[in-house]
C-alpha cells in the first residue's frame, strides 16, 4: 500500500500540466509615458478621473488646490486617507477632475481614486489599501423615486374624513 502525500499530489499535477506553477509575482505597475499613473473613482453619481505622479505631495481637484475646492477639513481629510495609511502623503502629486453628485460624493469618488492609482503605481500597495477598505466602491446611490409616492418611499399623508 503506497502513502499519498498532499506534495506527491501537488507535484503530480503539475508534472501533468492540471495546475499552473505558483507564482508570487505582483502585477506590473501601470505607467504612462509620462510617469502617471491613472486610476478613476466612483461614489454616488460622482465620477474621479485621478493622476499620480512623484512630487511633493500636491492635490489638485479640477484645477484648483484640495483645500479650497473642498472646503471642509472633513473632506480633506477623506481624500488624503490613502496616502496616509500607506505612508506616502507627501511622495506623490495628485491631479484629479471630479463631477456629479455633491462635495461629500465628489471627496469619496477622489478617495477612491486615489487608491486605485496607487495600487497601479505600486501593486505592493494593494493589501494595505484593501485592508482599509480604500479600494471598495461604494455601492449605494440614491432610490428613485416611485409613482404613487410622495418621495422614493415616502407617501402622501393620509386622511379619514
Amino acid at each position: 500500500m503506497s502513502t499519498t502525500t498532499l506534495e506527491n499530489l501537488k507535484d503530480a499535477a503539475a508534472e501533468a500540466g492540471l495546475v499552473a506553477p505558483a507564482e508570487d509575482a505582483l502585477p506590473e505597475p501601470k505607467i504612462d509615458a509620462q510617469g502617471r499613473a491613472y486610476a478613476t473613482g466612483k461614489r454616488k453619481t460622482a465620477v474621479a478621473r485621478v493622476w499620480i505622479k512623484p512630487g511633493a505631495g500636491r492635490i489638485t481637484v479640477n484645477d484648483k488646490d484640495h483645500t479650497e475646492y473642498f472646503g471642509r477639513a472633513v473632506l480633506q481629510m477623506i481624500i488624503k486617507q490613502p496616502l496616509v495609511a500607506v505612508e506616502r502623503a507627501d511622495q506623490y502629486d495628485v491631479v484629479c477632475t471630479v463631477s456629479g453628485s455633491g462635495p461629500s460624493g465628489q471627496a469619496g469618488a477622489v478617495r477612491h481614486g486615489i487608491a486605485r492609482a496607487l495600487t497601479f503605481y505600486e501593486p505592493e500597495l494593494r493589501p494595505t489599501l484593501k485592508k482599509g477598505g480604500f479600494l471598495t466602491r461604494d455601492s449605494r446611490v440614491v432610490e428613485r423615486k416611485k409613482y404613487g409616492r410622495k418621495k422614493a418611499r415616502r407617501s402622501f399623508q393620509f386622511s379619514k374624513r
